[in-house]
Parts: C-alpha cells; structure tokens; sequence
C-alpha cells in the first residue's frame, strides 16, 4: 500500500478523468483510492484528491476551506494567477453567485434568496411540476418512445426554474444551451474553445435577465426575480443587481444540470438493475427512497472543489494554503465503512448518508425542488409507462465532473 498522503505520478493513481474507460465507470478506480490513503495529489490538475467519505463531509464544513480566496487575498498573495481579461463576462457572472462566495457575502445573499425562495414557494410549485412531467410522459407514450434525456428529463427542470423565475415560455429555447456553455468551465482544464463559449453565453444570459429585472422592477409579478428585487432585511441589506443575475443562472444550472442527469443516470441504472426495476414497479411507494438510493449510486456531480485558505492536515499530510482540494463526491457515496455493499443499488436503502446535495454552508438550496422533480418524472413515468425498455445501449457524456448521458432512448411497448 502507498504511503499516506501519496504525492504520486499521475500514472501512479487510479485516477484520469480524461479517459473514457474511466468516465464510463470510475468507481472501481475510487475504491483504489480510497485503499491508497486518504488524500493523494494529483498533478495534471494541481490538486490533492480526497475519496473518503468522512473527510469530504468534514471538509464541506471546515472553514480553513473556501470556495473563492479574494474574500482573503490577492491572486498575488494566494501564489495564483488572476484568468485572463478575455474570461472576465464568465468570471464576474460566477463570482457573484452564492457557490462561489465565502461569508460574509455568502451568508448575505442566501439570506436574501431564501426569503424569495421558501420551502412554501417550493411546495406551491409541486401540482405544476406534476402536471408537466404527466403532459411529458404522455407524449413519449404517444410517440411510442423516444430519448427520455430530450423528451421528459431535460425539459421538466428547465421549465420550472423558468417558470419560477418567470420567465416567458417564447424566452426558454436559449436557456438549456447557455447553461450548458457557462458549466463547460467547471470541468478539469477546460480549453479556450470551452472558455469562449462560457463568456458568449454569460453575456447573453447576463443582457437576457438584465432586460427581465428592469421589466419586473417596473411591474413586479409572483415571481422568483420579483421576490429578489423586493428581499431585504433588518439591517436593508439588498441584492445587488448583478447577485440577482449571477443568482438567476445559479438557480438554472444548478437547477436543472443535476436533474437531468441523476434522471438519466438513475434510469440507465435501473435498466441494468432488472430485480430493483421489477420492485419498483411492483411498489411505487418506494419513490423517495429510490430517488436518494439513485442520487447515491450513480452520482451527477461527481467532484467538488475548494481552496485551502489555512495549512490543514489530512492523516499526517500537511496541505498547505494556496492548494486546492478536490473532494470526489461520488468515492465518497460508494464507500463502504458508510454505506453496506455500496456497489448494489437498493432501492429500499434507509441509511443513506449521501453528500450528492453538498453540505455546510454550500448546501444546495435547491435539493428540495430537485427531489420533488425527480420524484414527479420517476412516478409518471411508471404510472404511464409501467414497460418502459431500453432501445439501445446509451453512450456516455466525454465529461467527469458533471456525470451523464448523451442520451437514452426508451421503448414504451
């Protein structure tokens, strides 16, 4: 076994997030991590890879770790390299959003989003939420089939953020592809071609949302971005109005990317997992602990990512500030001194601890929302089409940290 805190080659790790063999099933490669040690470096992305489960849930809340720096430091003082003048649109449009930001900026905007976004608001989404995702059902049953990523899992999360946010059904088209150019960027190294596209959509995006704030300043609705422009607090704090549009695209990416793709991944698993499938059907009161016991298996978002703002140690290895750690989420949802036999998917699973929504202070606002959808296109889905099939062996997105499907074509007969 290597020596703890391996500083190893890359062809030493199990790890390449470059590879499809990798992409296509990286959990065997986990387990080899996690044998390994607690935490390795990883060089081709200047990282310290951590695979445990209990490290990763302890880190999400230690505060020695950051998701930004500038809070504490110029790029100078933290030994990094400001992005270059080309990427400022993306990096300004990000920056801004609640992920991105340590408190006391972090714990300002959130306070104020969560006054316009409340468990209530949620709720109050639920019966439309169901209605489309029966609307989305059923034309991929009158259509005998189709690719369920197009036809129900991508366009039911797009929809209700939209809708939430209030925005019109003729101004949807461009948001599923501006969201999928700006999360080309949170991919390992992205190249220049990913970052041109990322800037292209951010200042479309940015134009779009800041016409809909003056237009919904001048005539407020019930809208989500209404609730931002009117939240504040005792001490009159506001949302500026770049924190509501980086807010906005926030909800949408974060609110849909991971949809989409734990609705596809969890269907894919399904299709391989025929007794869990059968069960399922048999018993629909198994939704909610189907849709975590998925969310756990075949993880969207596979790696997370955050600055080391103070020296930390991690099982004698001293990391140092300046370094950036990578916890890999999904190691962490198979690890076995968690989860009992985490390589079986078990739909009835009751403990389960799974970091698939993050945690601390970045836990994801959404996570009520996302499960509601999940469960919505899961329960349609088997109402109205209980002989679902598979029609062809789908192929997996070239991406790591965002984990999905180009597709899944489906068979209703």
């Amino acid at each position: 076994m290597a020596a703890r805190g391996t500083r190893s080659s890359a062809s030493a790790l199990p790890f390449d997030p470059w590879d499809p063999a990798f992409v296509a099933d990286p959990y065997p490669a986990f387990a080899e991590l996690r044998a390994l040690g607690r935490v390795h470096y990883y060089e081709p992305s200047d990282q310290w890879l951590v695979p445990h489960h209990a490290d990763v849930s302890a880190l999400l809340r230690d505060r020695r770790l950051g998701r930004t720096y500038q809070h504490r430091f110029t790029h100078e003082e933290f030994g990094r390299t400001a992005p270059p003048p080309e990427h400022e649109p993306f990096h300004t449009l990000n920056d801004h959003g609640m992920l991105d930001l340590e408190p006391p900026d972090h714990t300002r905007i959130r306070r104020l989003v969560s006054k316009a976004f409340t468990p209530r608001t949620v709720e109050r989404l639920a019966p439309y939420v169901h209605r489309l995702a029966g609307e989305l059902v059923d034309r991929l049953v009158e259509a005998g089939g189709g690719d369920l990523l197009t036809d129900v899992a991508e366009p039911l999360p797009v929809a209700v953020i939209a809708q939430m946010l209030g925005i019109p059904e003729s101004d949807r088209a461009p948001l599923r592809p501006w969201s999928a150019d700006i999360c080309g960027m949170y991919e390992l190294n992205p190249s220049e071609e990913t970052a041109a596209k990322a800037v292209r959509a951010s200042v479309e995006f940015t134009e779009y949302l800041r016409e809909l704030i003056a237009a919904r300043r001048k005539a407020p609705g019930e809208d989500l971005v209404s609730g931002l422009i009117a939240a504040h607090d005792e001490d009159d704090d506001r949302l500026t109005e770049q924190e509501m549009i980086s807010t906005c695209v926030l909800l949408l990416n974060a609110g849909h990317e991971a949809t989409v793709n734990a609705t596809v991944n969890g269907w894919w698993a399904l299709f391989r997992n025929p007794d869990q499938l059968a069960a399922l059907r048999a018993d629909h009161s198994l939704v909610p602990t189907a849709v975590e016991e998925l969310l756990r298996y075949d993880t969207p978002l596979q790696f997370f990512e955050r600055w080391v703002l103070d020296d930390i140690e991690i099982d004698g290895t001293t990391i140092p500030r300046g370094a950036e750690i990578a916890m890999l989420f999904g190691s962490a949802n198979h690890d076995p001194a968690v989860f009992t036999d985490p390589g079986r998917l078990d739909l009835t699973r009751k403990d389960n601890p799974h970091i698939s929504f993050s945690a601390g202070i970045h836990y994801c606002i959404g996570a009520p929302l996302a499960r509601i959808e999940l469960a919505a296109s899961m329960k349609a889905l088997l109402t109205k089409a209980p002989a679902l099939t598979l029609s062809a062996e789908p192929e997996r997105r070239p991406n790591f940290v965002m984990r999905g499907l180009k597709g899944l074509s489906v068979g209703v007969s």
